[in-house]
């Protein structure tokens, strides 16, 4: 060291800033271990929402929130000296906030404290089904079309989303299958909603009090049946029963339709609406499955050479309904290089 050098003085700590996010699908104080760890060693913890659903958890917990809204700058100088501080933002988060400080780290005139977000709960597979329970409820409470939708009116539009979403298997496009299984889905969750209120048919002059006379049942309902027939129907996965082979589990599953369903014939259960080819191919399926014992009835016509391809399709394994369509796209296609016109993008 020369004499006229002089020692430099050591950085003041910069702190650090965490930005504590929780999720509003997860009940109110459970969080994470490292986010209780951070909520108890930090010097300040901050909350702009004085209804934030954490709050009456973590003052229990013995964690002091002050209600606050700090701009970046007032933050960032609450850090001065190595100081810790911890912010809550609300549900929407706090672009105001978060914008300013990303403002500030990028001009480098000002010495940032850490930043970190740190999740203090984590949405579970299947969270955002959540929202969309909500978000139907609302809607039909207050969209003058929804509200008025019936199981019946509905009808039409589960069989339409059907189709489409076959197309887009077909057509192998995943952004458009993702869009489909949406859609599916929106029926499931309309007719659920229609069926929580209790009504015949969705109608809207029943009388308070009807609800549990008329059937009434929820998403819920819906759902835990469909588990409880999952488990049912699995013995091999959640039981002690057996199965190497899909074949193996094929006859676990209609054992156990057998018995749920108490059924007279092999025909019972078999929706006769659905396309011609699909109907002939399912009763054929149940007649071979059912071992009965009954010859395909002979007569003039295109209809009865129609049932006896589609018998002989699934008896070989193929679904008729499937292998006619694509044999009509192709024929589409053809139809369309005719017409000097190129083939539909896929």
């Amino acid at each position: 060291m020369t004499e006229h050098s002089q020692p430099t003085a050591p950085a003041e700590p910069t702190g650090r800033i965490v930005l504590l996010t929780t999720s509003h699908r997860v009940a109110p104080g459970v969080l994470s271990w490292p986010a209780w760890q951070i909520l108890h060693a930090a010097d300040r913890v901050l909350c702009a929402d004085p209804g934030h659903p954490q709050l009456p958890y973590l003052r229990e917990a013995g964690v002091e929130v002050e209600q606050a809204a700090p701009d970046a700058h007032a933050l960032v100088e609450a850090c001065t000296g190595g100081r810790t501080v911890v912010v809550l933002p609300g549900g929407e988060g706090d672009q105001r906030l978060t914008d300013g400080l990303a403002r500030l780290a990028g001009s480098g005139r000002v010495s940032m404290p850490d930043l970190e977000l740190l999740p203090g709960s984590y949405d579970l597979p299947g969270a955002r089904l959540l929202d969309l329970v909500q978000v139907m409820d609302r809607v039909r409470r207050e969209c003058p079309w929804t509200s008025r939708q019936t199981h019946r009116g509905l009808a039409k539009y589960a069989i339409e989303e059907a189709y489409e979403l076959v197309e887009a298997i077909e057509d192998g496009d995943r952004e458009e299958l993702r869009e489909e299984l949406g859609d599916v889905l929106l029926q499931v969750v309309f007719h659920a909603r229609i069926a929580e209120e209790g009504l015949p048919d969705g109608a809207a002059d029943a009388e308070d009090g009807d609800e549990e006379a008329l059937g009434a049942f929820s998403i819920d309902d819906v759902a835990g049946a469909l588990v409880e027939k999952l488990i049912h129907r699995h013995p091999h996965v959640f039981g002690d029963a057996e199965a190497e082979t899909p074949e193996d589990v094929h006859a676990h599953w209609q054992r156990t339709k057998a018995v749920e369903k108490r059924r007279e014939s092999v025909t019972d259960g078999i929706p006769v609406g659905q396309p011609g080819l699909a109907l002939a191919a399912k009763l054929a399926g149940r007649v071979r499955a059912g071992g009965v014992a009954v010859e395909l009835p002979r007569g003039e016509g295109i209809g009865y050479e129609l049932l006896e391809l589609a018998a002989r399709a699934e008896a070989e394994g193929v679904d008729p309904e499937t292998a006619l369509r694509a044999a009509a796209r192709v024929y589409r296609d053809a139809i369309r290089a005719a017409e000097g016109l190129a083939a539909p993008a896929r």
